[in-house]
């Protein structure tokens, strides 16, 4: 995704990290209890998968992500009127890829003098699964994490 926002950012697209809790929390990023640990936890986030773009840090009560629909890996895309264009339950790049290609060819069309009217779409993306990268996170927060979500999920 740091790729990615950085191709893009020349086209005018912004892309920020919304740090908002542990999906998973173990012994080595426990439950958040305070905004200093959400902070220290964020930093840690940028720092171990090396995210290069903006984060913000959500509320301690997590209202900024329950108002944008609680999934633990969400990308959504913003127009400049501040419009939501493109909500994903999950981030992908290559999903998120295919929409600002979309978005800007729509924003190109218009400027150019094309009459374009907006209608809602619903389509199924696929993802790889990297149970291997999951396992490794999990593995980061601590023994706790990787034993609840195999209890939990086998």
């Amino acid at each position: 995704m740091n790729a990615m926002a950085d191709r893009y950012a020349a086209q005018g697209v912004g892309a920020i990290f919304l740090y908002t809790h542990e999906a998973h929390p173990g012994e080595h990023y426990p439950h958040l209890t305070s905004m200093e640990q959400k902070f220290q936890h964020a930093r840690a986030l940028r720092d171990v998968l090396q995210v290069t773009r903006p984060i913000l840090v959500d509320a301690l009560d997590g209202a900024c992500h329950r108002a944008y629909g609680s999934m633990p890996n969400m990308t959504w895309i913003f127009n400049q009127a501040g419009q939501p264009i493109y909500k994903s339950d999950w981030t992908d790049a290559a999903s998120v890829e295919n929409a600002l290609t979309y978005f800007l060819d729509v924003a190109a069309r218009r400027h150019s003098g094309a009459r374009l009217v907006p209608f809602r779409v619903e389509r199924l993306d696929y993802r790889t699964q990297d149970r291997a990268a999951f396992y490794q996170g999990l593995e980061r927060n601590g023994p706790k994490a990787v034993e609840e979500f195999r209890a939990a999920f086998g």
